[in-house]
């Protein structure tokens, strides 16, 4: 019996040895410094990310995760408690995100400032401030890698409907016309070649025309400048033009009144010719007399009258 008790004392003992240990390394390793607690509210899923996580600013651990959960005010929005060392310079630009260790899974809050506002935040266990988190890097390959995959899904359904068998059909028939265009196109050359050929000569024959339109073109100068000259043909044919306007006038002025006159005296020489004609005798007896008319002497009214 007295070794049993021997024993159970000897046991008792090494268990309170043991717990002496433990509670004084919990001690000697509890983190005696003040810290300001922070708060995140988010509707961000934060996968990995447990109590006691490391807080970072910038890579630099400044504090850890005291608490995850559930906002009672918001459904679906969680809450992250922070505990951040006081030196550690929050502002109003501070934003938080998640990042991970490794391959592990295990995540922790990164904090960062975009420099926007450099305003300091002040918090406390009585009004604690919030820090907003964005989405980290592996949420925005997540949603983009959604979106690629949508994109993809898409295009393969295109490509599905491209590749049908009339399309086919219609693929097989452009490439056939583009290889009987690049055998038209291949023979070009040989039909080219006389043209080609003939391109000297051509050219010859353009730079002799050429050089008859500018001998011509010389030649129309001088013959431009000999007009322009004082008394040149030009000059003559137009004083000639004034002396046959001059004598024009003149003519109207002086012969036409003439030729009135004598078409006047010629048509008193007809009808007296005329008039010779029908009564020779007249030149002896002289002209008839105009009958008398009604109401003279020696007037007559026909007869029916």
């Amino acid at each position: 019996m007295e070794n049993k008790s021997h024993a159970m004392i000897a046991g008792l003992f090494t268990i309170a040895m043991l717990a002496a240990v433990i509670l004084g390394a919990i001690w000697l390793n509890r983190d005696r410094e003040v810290r300001v607690p922070y708060q995140i509210a988010t509707r961000l899923s934060v996968p990995g990310l447990n109590p006691q996580a490391t807080v970072r600013y910038r890579g630099l651990d400044v504090g850890r995760v005291s608490r995850i959960g559930f906002d009672p005010q918001v459904p679906g929005q969680v809450l992250i408690d922070l505990s951040v060392r006081p030196d550690t310079p929050v502002t109003r630009s501070t934003f938080a995100t998640l990042g991970y260790q490794g391959v592990t899974g295990l995540a922790y809050v990164q904090l960062d400032d975009d420099g926007s506002d450099p305003a300091r935040v002040e918090s406390s266990a009585a009004h604690v401030a919030r820090i907003e988190l964005r989405p980290s890097l592996l949420d925005s390959l997540q949603k983009r890698g959604l979106a690629i995959l949508l994109q993809t899904e898409e295009l393969t359904k295109r490509m599905s409907v491209l590749l049908n068998p009339e399309n086919q059909q219609t693929i097989l028939s452009t490439f056939t016309r583009v290889g009987n265009a690049a055998v038209a196109i291949e023979a070009l050359p040989g039909q080219l070649a006389p043209t080609l050929e003939a391109m000297p000569a051509l050219i010859s024959e353009a730079q002799r025309s050429l050089a008859a339109l500018g001998k011509l073109s010389r030649t129309a100068d001088t013959l431009a400048a000999g007009l322009q000259a004082p008394g040149n043909p030009v000059a003559r044919i137009g004083a000639a033009a004034d002396d046959v306007s001059v004598l024009a006038n003149r003519f109207e002025r002086e012969v036409l009144p003439l030729t009135s006159d004598i078409r006047g005296s010629l048509r008193v020489l007809n009808r007296t010719l005329n008039s010779l004609n029908e009564r020779p005798q007249s030149i002896l007896f002289g002209g008839a007399g105009v009958p008398p008319g009604p109401g003279e002497a020696g007037f007559i009214a026909p007869p029916g009258n």
